[in-house]
């Protein structure tokens, strides 16, 4: 009589689990996954619905979150920036499990950030590598001052000082110029990283393009 009554109990949850509680199953198969294209369009128009004060929010609810248990799905990887002001699943209006989020300060790609990305594309079959850097990056803003940086910042500087130096030869304001800059060497330096991504980029089955992000107008802009 114990045992039927558990098993009563046990049955009575999977079933609140399932539709009472508002809680889905999760999904049987993996879902079909996009292109790279696919991927950025479905990035562009978050960032307009966004931008423009319509966002949806999606995939925001426990429901949600419940199917993503058995795995995940993400459709970009974004690489960007620490700042608190830069959160790509709002930039985006995405949610749990769209975006495979690297941050870091200066969007930078060390071997730990190269591993992140290696990993979402060789291992969750992810099309698209984004590099988002934005507008007042801090980072940025420290290496264009130069001096020596404190504590362990010299290993997020030193890899944007090459952007700092060439935006010292072109018109208009060195930082952003800077920011612009330290995306598409960071972008090239992915492209160009071996053995995984360089192989994948080579193949056809990975973009990787830069961003940068307009605090003032919430809009990303996209680089060539």
């Amino acid at each position: 009589m114990r045992f039927s009554g558990f098993a009563m109990a046990v049955a009575s949850i999977v079933v609140l689990l399932s539709g009472s509680a508002g809680l889905a199953s999760p999904p049987s198969h993996q879902p079909a996954a996009p292109t790279a294209d696919q991927a950025l369009q479905e990035l562009k128009a978050g960032n307009q619905r966004e931008s423009s004060g319509h966002s949806t929010h999606p995939h925001a609810s426990s429901t949600w979150r419940f199917t993503l248990v058995s795995g995940q799905h993400p459709h970009s990887v974004v690489l960007s920036c620490a700042d608190s002001r830069v959160a790509p699943e709002l930039v985006f209006d995405a949610g749990f499990g769209d975006i495979f989020d690297i941050r870091v300060a200066g969007n930078i790609a060390d071997d730990a950030v190269i591993a992140s990305v290696e990993y979402a594309v060789e291992h969750l079959h992810v099309p698209v590598v984004v590099v988002m850097g934005h507008q007042k990056c801090g980072a940025v803003s420290a290496a264009a001052e130069g001096g020596t940086p404190e504590g362990h910042l010299g290993a997020l500087i030193t890899p944007i000082l090459p952007a700092v130096e060439k935006a010292k030869t072109l018109p208009g304001d060195r930082v952003e110029n800077a920011v612009r800059l330290n995306v598409e060497n960071v972008v090239a330096q992915l492209k160009a990283s071996e053995p995984v991504l360089a192989a994948h980029v080579k193949s056809g089955d990975l973009k990787i393009v830069g961003a940068v992000y307009s605090l003032e107008t919430g809009k990303v802009s996209w680089l060539p």
